[in-house]
């Protein structure tokens, strides 16, 4: 079921929010945050441009956020090496995006930025 009007645009607001605040400036011509939204589902993706050809800009996902529709609940996922997504049970699921947010910043294990 995709996201309320309400759901998400406060989404949107948070995470253009977060993406301008992790990468600074003077080198979002080498790497930037985008995000897309697909129903329920929230991605992360980390773009840079291709090496052989820097007009292009490959994407590389590096978060998913997805609600839970019977329990209004946010829960954060990995990807794996193989392009799987796997639960992030480190953090407890939140009705409040904004807990996504601070895990996905603490990221304790380096699965998300290494």
């Amino acid at each position: 079921m995709p996201l309320s009007e309400f759901t998400g645009k406060l989404v949107e607001t948070k995470l253009t929010a977060y993406c301008e605040r992790r990468i600074p400036i003077g080198v979002r011509d080498k790497v930037r945050l985008i995000f897309k939204i697909i129903r329920d589902k929230v991605t992360l993706i980390e773009t840079r441009p291709y090496f052989r050809d820097p007009s292009i800009w490959t994407k590389n996902p590096v978060a998913q956020f997805r609600l839970d529709e019977n329990t209004h609940m946010w829960t954060l996922y990995y990807i794996d090496r193989n392009s799987r997504w796997h639960l992030y049970d480190i953090i407890k699921p939140s009705a409040d995006f904004e807990d996504m947010l601070k895990a996905l910043d603490r990221d304790s294990t380096g699965i998300f930025w290494g």
